[in-house]
């Protein structure tokens, strides 16, 4: 049964979620549905990360089994073409082989979050972007960020049912800059927790408008305590922006 690796992007604010849920408009449920569309075949995909709802993609990994060897193209085409009226969007796609998986073989994986930094509000990225009016001084948020680099217990970043077998993870880049009226806060590492991107960011934002200091934000993190966060980022900011495998590291 041939195998196929697909990237996606989507806008996730008509979504709740990536997961397929009964009743529930989803990227899964919209992509699952264009395949059935294409090929006649029900079948369940998999992927490298569930992204909540109103998360957004550019870079998504996803894997489907078909019954039939068709050029790629041709999935990549027909995928498309069933998801015109979908806020999805397939990028390209590739056969690989039986034992690679969109999930158990990915090795990191990248998040950026876009804040808008500016007094007036967003129009044209309403629902892509945290609009955060006040300054933020974006140079103390990625000095602070620099203490959340490498293996930690993030109990304090980790959602209350987060379904994570260990709090334990290791973060390999922590990186903040304004980028024009925006502050972008890039996150990469194998793996995250339930919504420990999102829990950190809106941690950070408290170092960038100083009612946090930098010390606050490794106390946070060293006290292991979901109670010590600071205000969870909203998800319209958040972007999957790409997975890496070890055959491309």
């Amino acid at each position: 049964m041939p195998r196929y690796r697909f990237t996606v992007e989507y806008d996730g604010s008509a979504y709740n979620g990536f997961q397929a849920q009964a009743g529930q408009p989803t990227v899964q449920g919209a992509i699952e549905a264009a395949i059935t569309a294409f090929c006649g075949q029900t079948v369940r995909i998999a992927a490298a990360g569930r992204t909540d709802t109103g998360v957004h993609a550019t870079g998504q990994t996803c894997h489907v089994d078909l019954d039939k060897a068709w050029p790629t193209s041709t999935v990549m085409n027909a995928l498309n073409a069933h998801l015109m009226k979908e806020a999805v969007a397939v990028l390209d796609c590739a056969a690989v082989s039986d034992d690679w998986h969109a999930r158990f073989t990915a090795n990191g994986r990248k998040y950026l979050y876009r804040i808008l930094n500016r007094p007036g509000r967003p129009a044209l990225d309403r629902g892509r972007v945290w609009h955060v009016r006040k300054p933020l001084d974006a140079e103390a948020m990625h000095a602070a960020a620099q203490a959340l680099i490498g293996l930690h217990d993030f109990t304090t970043f980790r959602d209350a049912a987060c379904q994570s077998a260990s709090p334990l993870k290791t973060l390999d880049v922590a990186r903040v800059a304004r980028v024009g009226e925006e502050v972008h806060l890039v996150f990469e590492a194998r793996s995250f927790l339930h919504r420990q991107v999102r829990s950190m960011a809106g941690s950070l934002v408290e170092v960038g408008l100083g009612k946090w200091t930098p010390a606050d934000l490794v106390a946070a993190l060293a006290a292991a305590d979901r109670a010590r966060c600071g205000p969870v980022a909203p998800s319209d900011g958040l972007y999957l922006t790409g997975v890496t495998y070890e055959a491309e590291a």
